[in-house]
């Protein structure tokens, strides 16, 4: 459009006749009206940052494994066919305690992963991301080269927690909370077993073969 509105003006100068100068004039409006209608062009960076922006739906991931060695903790997260992105869409960001994954436009999903309240202090400038094949991998640099128990303070709370529901000084209280634990979360088959068993102590305590009070 721009060369064409140069060529008009070109032919405006030439033309004697008015006319053929008084359609190159609308043919020059014309063109001029065009061209200030047009979306200016995009630049090349802002092309690349729309194609790589968050579209499609996002999925929240929660498989993943891990493990440590003295200086890091390593978060494995499987995502088939990261290693053919762009590696400025895998972003991680991580603070003292925290870190969250964003994996954009992998086919057509995002998948975000955060994990809060880590267990212990991480040096965000010391860790780092590692793309592998369908794989990424979160390296967590600890700030003190210590053994970690489980990753967040809520896990160990957690962990705690059900330590303590077993842990009573009279050792039949325990096994009575581990059975009713295993019965609630167990399948068929574990509540038959545990009602077998159930049935076989009743039928001893009855017959003076076991303490009353168990």
């Amino acid at each position: 459009l721009q060369k064409d509105l140069e060529e008009v003006k070109e032919l405006l100068t030439k033309a004697t006749r008015k006319r053929l100068h008084d359609v190159l004039t609308t043919e020059k409006h014309k063109l001029e009206l065009e061209i200030k209608n047009q979306p200016p062009p995009k630049l090349k960076a802002d092309a690349e940052e729309e194609r790589t922006s968050l579209g499609g739906y996002t999925v929240k991931i929660n498989n993943y494994g891990w493990d440590q060695s003295d200086k890091f903790i390593k978060i494995y997260i499987s995502l088939n066919g990261v290693q053919k992105l762009p590696a400025e869409n895998v972003q991680v960001n991580f603070t003292e305690r925290s870190f969250d994954l964003l994996v954009k436009n992998l086919n057509g999903k995002n998948y975000t992963m955060t994990f809060n309240n880590l267990l212990k202090p991480i040096s965000t400038e010391g860790s780092s991301k590692k793309i592998k094949t369908d794989m990424v991998l979160v390296m967590c640099r600890k700030k003190r080269e210590e053994k970690w128990d489980c990753l967040t303070q809520v896990e160990k709370e957690s962990k705690e927690k059900e330590k303590a529901a077993y842990d009573t000084s009279d050792p039949s209280e325990g096994l009575m909370s581990l059975l009713k634990k295993m019965y609630a979360e167990g399948d068929d088959e574990m509540k038959r077993t545990i009602n077998k068993a159930w049935v076989e102590s009743r039928e001893k305590q009855s017959k003076g073969d076991l303490p009353m009070d168990l």
